[in-house]
Parts: C-alpha cells; structure tokens; sequence
C-alpha cells in the first residue's frame, strides 16, 4: 500500500464517507470545498491506496432476525501454527462469527457471533466451534443490550 499523506480535506472526506457511503461526489464536494473533478480524484487516490478498503450496507441485525449477540473467548491447547491456521480457518467459514481476533491475554482468540435465538447458538457451539481441532476451552458472554455501536473510526488523532 503506497504512503499516502492525509491532509485535512482527506480526512474531512473520509469521516463524511464513513457516514454516508453512498454520498453523491457533487455532494461529497461541496461539504469539503472542492469542485467535483479534484474531490473524486481524492476519493479515488484514498481507494487506491487502500485507505477506503470497500463499501458496504449496515444492516439493523433484528430487522433480519438476528437478535442475539455472542461475545465467545476461545482457548485453544497449544499456541502452535498448525491449531492456529485450522482454528482460523474454520472460523472463516461460519457466517455466524462477524468478527474474530486473535488476542493476548487470558483468551487465545475473542469472537462476536450472531444468531437468530439461543438454540441456534447451542447448535453452533455443539456442531461447529467444538470440533475445531485443539479448541481447548469457550466462554460465552451474551450482549443484554448494545449501547453503542459504531463502524466510523475516529480520525481526530491525525495531524494537520
């Protein structure tokens, strides 16, 4: 990825796009005082240098009947590169695990998992998470209520 120096209208771009990415560039210009031409440019010099990595629809998860979410802590017998790739592996193809990273601390690996309702959790853990190879240990922490939740980084800390 080519180093690429953020100025202000980068930044202003990039919190506007994180809000709304399906702003049209005319608009898109005029909130960062460009004219059309050079704001696209930007755009396009900010998606090149993989800055913006895609663009994507948030969907509300109990509008699809997804109402249930999962924190699950996962241990795993050793710290070796074999269980690690298989364990990642693995949860790459469970389209419940929204998010999956690798941690230090007391779990090897913390993950956030969405489900429908509690059985479909269950079936989850029993026919899938559990006969990862060298999974050793699973914690599961149920979200009561989500206070806040946030896909826009905080950009504030870039100088200029």
């Amino acid at each position: 990825m080519p180093n690429l120096k953020l100025d202000r209208i980068d930044r202003k771009i990039l919190a506007l796009l994180q809000e709304n990415g399906r702003q049209p560039n005319n608009e898109l210009a005029d909130q960062v005082g460009l004219s059309p031409s050079p704001c696209l440019r930007r755009v396009k010099a900010l998606e090149e240098a993989g800055v913006i990595s895609r663009y994507v629809a948030l969907v509300d998860p109990a509008s699809v009947d997804l109402p249930v979410n999962i924190f699950v802590s996962v241990g795993l017998d050793r710290q070796i590169e074999e269980r690690i790739d298989a364990f990642e592996a693995a949860v790459m193809e469970r389209p419940e695990v929204l998010e999956c990273y690798l941690m230090s601390g007391d779990a090897d690996y913390l993950l956030r998992v969405v489900v429908p309702d509690l059985a479909s959790y269950e079936r989850f853990l029993k026919e899938h998470l559990t006969r990862i190879p060298g999974v050793a240990g699973i914690r599961s922490s149920f979200a009561l209520k989500q206070v806040r939740y946030r896909t826009a980084l905080p950009l504030g800390h870039l100088p200029g």
